[in-house]
């Protein structure tokens, strides 16, 4: 076989539709999550268009999620140290998960990727007494 044969390149109009559909698929999956986080911010006593527009805003969603799950502002910079920040992200959740009325071990699924967006969902659009977020 000749070095010729071992590097064979992509069709231009594959890679760029690939990478296309990539973007799109990103896209969809981003704005499905903004949609479940204003969902469950709406089940908080947050009205769903402001929170909506915050949980597409990139730092804003941190906010947000700050904001429903009872938490100080300065845990925002807990956010951005490595490790410290995997620790943070699981105790909101957790308490964004006793806010909906669900186990506070929920929060340590939405490290476990499949499942988190079971678990997206069912905070989301799943019954439960919800206690109304404070701002």
């Amino acid at each position: 076989m000749t070095p010729e044969q071992m590097t064979q390149q992509m069709d231009p109009a594959l890679a760029q539709g690939l990478g296309l559909g990539i973007l799109i698929g990103y896209l969809v999956a981003y704005i499905f999550f903004a949609f479940c986080l204003a969902k469950i911010a709406e089940k908080l006593g947050q009205p769903f268009g402001k929170s909506f527009i915050m949980a597409i805003i990139p730092i804003a969603n941190i906010i947000l999620l700050l904001q429903l799950a009872g938490k100080p502002l300065w845990w925002l910079i807990l956010f951005l140290i490595p490790i410290v920040n995997i620790i943070i992200i699981v105790l909101v959740w957790m308490a964004i998960a006793e806010k909906r009325g669900k186990p506070g071990w929920w929060g340590i699924l939405m490290l476990i990727p499949v499942v988190n967006l079971i678990i997206l969902l069912m905070l989301a659009f799943g019954s439960g007494g919800a206690t109304p977020a404070t701002a």
